[in-house]
């Protein structure tokens, strides 16, 4: 019943678009055809019928909002008085439950994680809780038609016209090249794709073939799993290196140096600040506040906590994949 509903609601929300008649597409196509010698005609039949669904194209018009006022600031606190802004964004990500299905995920592709993790570097608490974070371990991977979605947001007016035009194209060669069909993949509402959400551009960049059989398929645990660690190591994830370590300052709130995952110190410039645990990273850290409802916890980010933000870019997200993969271990170990 709760699926049928489901489906009501966005079928309700959605509907089909000839998009050959639009002078921009045809451009398209023709671009398609000379650079991937691709067939016009099939191009054109995969254009003529786009299902177009509003919350995609609802949520990309919406103006960027820079700063919240503190009016937003008020109806927030009254609204989750229980909770800061990092309480609100890590409730379920990180929870115990989620860490004990990613122990779970791990154990069930054990062979394929001792193996990926020996080739790339990436320890497989890490890629576990990225999977974990994105799809619940491939149980939401996604219910959007991505060949609709992208073309929606890559000709109908939004902010990331630009972008969504350049994903579109990949998902149409990655089609072309990897032997799918574009119509019979599904995803997320920005047209991500696979346990691990790469956008198409992604895909390509750093799909791995894990199991051989001759495409990326990173609906499948091997390649996304290799994908995800080789994503991680070719952005600069260093083996054998910390992450993130909390640490102490004066006061309940910090409003001293820059925070960021973007911004880098040496330690020994960041007065006042010191790790809680022995630390012996030598590299520049970045500072990570989390706003939690009373105080504010502060962190040093090391440079594998950067490449994680590069995943997402958040440091909200980077410190949730860290400290997921964390209690992951921690449950591994344990058992």
């Amino acid at each position: 019943m709760k699926t049928l509903l489901i489906f009501v609601i966005l079928a309700s929300l959605s509907y089909a678009k000839d998009y050959t008649k639009n002078k921009e597409v045809q451009t398209f196509i023709q671009m398609l055809v000379q650079e991937y010698n691709m067939n016009q005609n099939y191009l054109k039949t995969l254009f003529s019928s786009v299902t177009q669904y509003e919350t995609p194209l609802r949520i990309f018009s919406k103006k960027v909002k820079k700063k919240r006022t503190p009016r937003e600031i008020a109806a927030l606190k009254k609204r989750y008085p229980k909770y800061g802004a990092w309480d609100r964004y890590s409730k379920h990500k990180i929870s115990n439950t989620r860490a004990i299905q990613g122990a779970n995920f791990i154990q069930k592709h054990q062979e394929i994680f001792n193996k990926v993790q020996q080739r790339y570097g990436v320890p497989k608490e890490y890629i576990a809780a990225i999977i974990g974070i994105e799809t619940v371990y491939g149980n939401n991977v996604g219910k959007y038609p991505v060949f609709d979605n992208l073309t929606t947001l890559a000709f109908e007016k939004n902010r990331r016209n630009k972008f969504f035009k350049h994903q579109l194209k990949k998902f149409i060669h990655l089609s072309h090249t990897q032997k799918f069909h574009p119509k019979n993949v599904k995803g997320s509402y920005a047209g991500a794709i696979g346990l691990g959400q790469f956008m198409p551009s992604n895909y390509e960049a750093y799909g791995v073939d894990y199991n051989g059989d001759g495409r990326i398929t990173l609906q499948k645990a091997g390649d996304a799993i290799a994908s995800i660690a080789n994503y991680l190591k070719k952005n600069g994830w260093k083996t054998g290196k910390p992450v993130a370590t909390r640490v102490s300052y004066k006061g309940e709130r910090y409003h001293g140096y820059k925070t960021g995952y973007k911004t880098a110190y040496d330690r020994a410039d960041l007065k006042g600040i010191s790790p809680k645990k022995k630390w012996n990273y030598k590299g520049k850290v970045r500072l990570i506040k989390l706003n939690r409802k009373n105080y504010d916890e502060l962190w040093y980010g090391a440079d594998n906590f950067r490449v994680l933000a590069r995943y997402n870019h958040s440091a909200y997200y980077a410190m949730s994949v860290h400290q997921l993969a964390m209690k992951i271990k921690k449950i591994l170990d344990e058992n």
